[in-house]
């Protein structure tokens, strides 16, 4: 019996020694691998690194892009696709509602005065050329109210970026505004057309600013009861299509077109590279397919809206 009662006592004890010993060798061989991947540089362990994670771990949830049109539009978060009515303002942002209000008012003279430097009867005529409608005689001015706009718009959104909503992007524009605004500034007689042509976008952009600023509550234009609020509205949500569609998507192209004509003339007299025309056609080719993109995207989501809801959702959204 005490025979029995050891031998079942020592029982245990040998397995517990066994698996000890089978865990030597496995022990061993980590602390090996462990001493190899101290001696390899840095970037090989962190490559080592993320290919187990990659095999062993969970994917990672990235963010999703934004698409720039959710700063002016109600998105669907899931198929982005457009809702009816605007952003609601509720996030009680004093310096986005201060930027907007400035922008309100300091784009004023820079539309008023680049409509005084055009003849409206050459240009309405249709038959003459926008270099032959363009007066300048407004251009000092014009020019000097254009680049003090921009600069002080353009420290604004850096020093204070919460004030828009993509202020890396409002930057960007403004940087390149800037440096295209040097085409016309030594060569004022030839290409103070472009000038003024280009920054007729800037009544779409005040529109885009009063569709946000006067609807705060993000009421759907084609919704609201006929008051005077509902048809101030309206106007605005009207003539900011009418003004988006014939200035981004017809008149950009077309300055597009007079530029490379204006080049190709040029370059057929042999010269390639020039600051007024060059350097110009490149920068205005930015422009055109910020806006094209833009449109794009904004189609896009109008696009998705008539797919999931209809012909309905459609014009409640517009």
């Amino acid at each position: 019996m005490d025979i029995r009662m050891s031998t079942s006592m020592n029982r245990p004890m040998r397995q517990v020694r066994h698996k000890q010993d089978e865990e030597k060798p496995q022990q061993n061989l980590t602390d090996k691998t462990t001493k190899q991947q101290q001696r390899q540089p840095s970037s090989l362990r962190q490559n080592a690194t993320t290919l187990r994670r990659s095999s062993s771990a969970p994917p990672r949830m990235g963010r999703r892009r934004r698409l720039l049109v959710e700063d002016h539009y109600r998105v669907d978060a899931e198929t982005k696709s457009l809702l009816p009515g605007l952003p609601v303002n509720d996030d009680e942002n004093d310096a986005r509602d201060l930027h907007d209000f400035f922008n309100l008012i300091a784009l004023v003279p820079v539309v008023v005065l680049n409509i005084i430097n055009w003849d409206w009867d050459v240009l309405i005529d249709g038959n003459k050329s926008l270099k032959q409608a363009w007066t300048g005689q407004y251009f000092p001015l014009f020019f000097a109210t254009t680049v003090g706009y921009f600069v002080a718009d353009l420290i604004w959104v850096i020093q204070i970026p919460t004030c828009v909503k993509s202020p890396a992007v409002i930057v960007q524009h403004h940087v390149a505004t800037l440096i295209y605004l040097l085409v016309p500034y030594m060569h004022p007689q030839d290409t103070g057309w472009l000038m003024g042509a280009c920054l007729i976008v800037e009544i779409n952009t005040w529109l885009l600013i009063a569709r946000r600023v006067f609807n705060k509550q993000g009421f759907g234009p084609w919704v609201i009861d006929l008051s005077l609020f509902s048809i101030r509205v309206k106007l605005i949500s009207i003539f900011f299509y009418v003004t988006w569609i014939s200035i981004r998507c017809f008149l950009y192209p077309e300055i597009w077109r007079l530029l490379w004509s204006l080049w190709y003339d040029d370059y057929k007299e042999g010269v390639i590279f020039n600051t007024k025309y060059a350097f110009a056609l490149g920068l205005h080719t930015i422009f055109c397919c910020l806006n094209f993109k833009w449109t794009f995207d904004l189609f896009m989501s109008k696009l998705r809206a008539w797919k999931i809801g209809g012909h309905a959702k459609v014009e409640k959204g517009l």
